[in-house]
């Protein structure tokens, strides 16, 4: 544990849920761990005890991505883990893979609706039709290389990566019930408000139970790591970071006890604080980039080294590209830097003057 998460309490302590297997977290709530075959290894997905026009069963809050391992999971916990009720709506928190990617075939087994905000459903939608704009493509490859990443080989690989988010989210359900912030929606006969967050995702919808003083917070409030906050080809213009930090603020006001349910790692109390600790994370990784950039302009990919310094995979870089350029976007849209366009067709942020 490092010295952040010791500023948190995990109430169920090192317990985590065994493969195909669900742990109750709270009155009416069980826990389900998926595995990832990424760097960020696994997914939280929950289950949440429901009754709808008459109807006993569940809502499911995310989805996984959608591969063989996964679809293997939702089979053993249908068999062993919701009391031979069925699963009566599919609750999206937001479009990135690992949250919707099997939306479609869970909707399509269960003849249940997905629950998401408009805004992700029809990114997502895009996404799944389109082409991938995100993370590969000739748009992907145009934007980090304006940022400057010059490899050839890492351009080149991001160039064919026209597949990536379509090979995880094949499809999305072809109609969807739209959440908004500041809705409450009723599962299992408590509301649940709808608290909607920015810069992650086009429109993050948490959710957060004041009768259980419980907080599904997706991705926008991770106990362990910090949230990506991107920057990508399909916006390239974004302050991504801002939405983000103004977004989190907005948890401040839940109570200092409430029981944090999180995307990626376990529940935990100290939401408050978390908020704080990410604030600060943001407000360093600022502050050394600016330096930098003050003592010559730098591009993206100069200034990546300085946010992240780990040895990165193609996977993580495009993740370190845009949030590194989010920072960067952040100081030039507040007047710390200026942007400038060099005749080599690459983005260099630097002093005003």
């Amino acid at each position: 544990m490092n010295l952040l998460e010791r500023e948190l309490h995990y109430p169920l302590g090192d317990t985590l849920p065994a493969p195909g297997q669900a742990v109750d977290v709270a009155p009416g709530i069980r826990w389900i761990r998926m595995a990832l075959p990424f760097a960020l290894d696994h997914i939280n997905l929950w289950l949440l005890r429901d009754s709808i026009d008459g109807v006993e069963g569940w809502s499911v809050v995310d989805c996984c991505i959608s591969h063989d391992a996964a679809r293997a999971q939702w089979e053993q916990i249908f068999e062993t883990q919701l009391q031979g009720l069925p699963i009566l709506r599919v609750i999206v928190t937001h479009m990135h893979p690992d949250h919707i990617g099997l939306a479609h075939w869970l909707c399509e087994r269960w003849k249940a609706p997905l629950w998401i905000s408009s805004t992700d459903y029809h990114v997502a939608r895009v996404l799944t039709t389109a082409g991938d704009t995100l993370a590969g493509g000739d748009a992907a490859a145009d934007f980090f290389a304006s940022h400057g990443l010059t490899d050839p080989e890492a351009v080149a690989k991001i160039r064919a990566r026209t597949s990536y988010y379509a090979n995880m989210v094949p499809s999305v359900p072809a109609s969807f019930v739209r959440m908004l912030d500041g809705d409450d929606v009723m599962i299992g006969g408590r509301a649940w408000r709808c608290i909607s967050g920015y810069g992650h995702a086009p429109e993050h919808i948490a959710l957060y139970c004041e009768e259980l003083k419980v907080l599904l917070g997706g991705d926008m409030m991770l106990p362990r790591i910090s949230t990506n906050v991107s920057v990508h080809a399909g916006e390239p213009e974004a302050n991504a970071l801002r939405l983000f930090l103004d977004s989190i603020e907005r948890f401040k006001s839940l109570p200092v006890d409430t029981l944090g349910l999180p995307s990626h790692g376990k529940p935990f109390t100290g939401i408050h604080r978390r908020v704080e600790q990410l604030q600060e994370h943001h407000r360093d990784r600022l502050a050394e980039l600016l330096e930098a950039c003050l003592a010559r302009p730098h591009s993206a990919a100069e200034g990546l080294p300085i946010l992240f310094k780990r040895q990165l995979d193609l996977h993580q870089m495009t993740f370190a590209m845009g949030e590194t350029v989010a920072h960067l976007h952040l100081l030039w849209f507040s007047g710390q830097l200026r942007r400038r366009l060099g005749d080599d067709g690459i983005y260099r942020f630097g002093a005003l003057a």
